[in-house]
This record gives structure tokens, sequence and C-alpha cells, in this order.
């Protein structure tokens, strides 16, 4: 890891099932990211004000309430809009694959769904950021 990564883990929309966010959350602590993790019921709004306040680098999105297709571009389009389109975003939850696609063109860097490896997702973030900062650096 080029430099500790700051990022955001939140649970956007009404959503009350947190274990898996605070997985994601643990791993990414583990692997030697900086993690602030938002908590439950988060607007779109709240998630990106988050971003901003924490600096972030990336934003993980936890979803299992089926409202992924409405908040994920939400917090992408705000994001851009605040001039953070830099921020890295991915997410996670009960995603059908056609679904993925469409958050993808949206502007959702990756899809996570249950079962991924812990370790794939660390290394995909790491990697990922790690190219970035290259890039910019």
């Amino acid at each position: 890891m080029q430099r500790r990564y700051r990022v955001i883990i939140a649970k956007p929309g009404l959503d009350g099932h947190d274990r898996g966010a605070k997985v994601i959350a643990r791993a990414l602590r583990d692997a030697g990211f900086e993690v602030i993790y938002t908590g439950l019921f988060q607007t779109p709004e709240q998630v990106v004000t988050a971003c901003l306040q924490e600096d972030a680098d990336a934003v993980g999105l936890s979803i299992l309430s089926g409202a992924h297709l409405t908040l994920f571009p939400r917090v992408v389009e705000l994001l851009a809009e605040a001039g953070r389109d830099d921020v890295l975003v991915f997410g996670g939850g009960i995603i059908p694959p056609d679904d993925q696609a469409t958050l993808e063109a949206a502007g959702v860097d990756r899809v996570f769904t249950p079962g991924a490896a812990l370790a794939d997702i660390t290394a995909w973030l790491e990697d990922t950021l790690d190219a970035r900062e290259s890039v910019a650096g």
C-alpha cells in the first residue's frame, strides 16, 4: 500500500442489517486502511458529507434492501457535484448480476456480493487506489 488510505463504509437507506458492513470495515482495518463506519440509515447526502469531512479516498456502500439502483448512483452523483468524483465508490449486498452492470455504468467502480472473499475485496481496493495514486503522483 503506497499510503494509508481513508475509506468510508456506509449503510444508506432503510436497511437495518449491518453485519456485512462491519465485517468489511474490520477486514479493511486489518489490511491497513483507515476506516470510518457511518452507521445505519444514512442518506446519500450524509454519506457524501462524511466523505468530504473525512477527505476519503473511497466509500463502500452496503445495501440489502433492494434500493441500490437509487442510492448508489445518487452517492456517485453527489460526489461529482461536490467536486469529489475522484472518490472510489464500491458496493456490496444482495445485488442481481443485471443490476451490477447498471451500477458500474452509473459510476460505481465495483460491486461485491455475498460470498466475495475478504482478501479479494481488500486486494482490489488497495490495488485500485495504488494505481490511482501512481497516476496522480
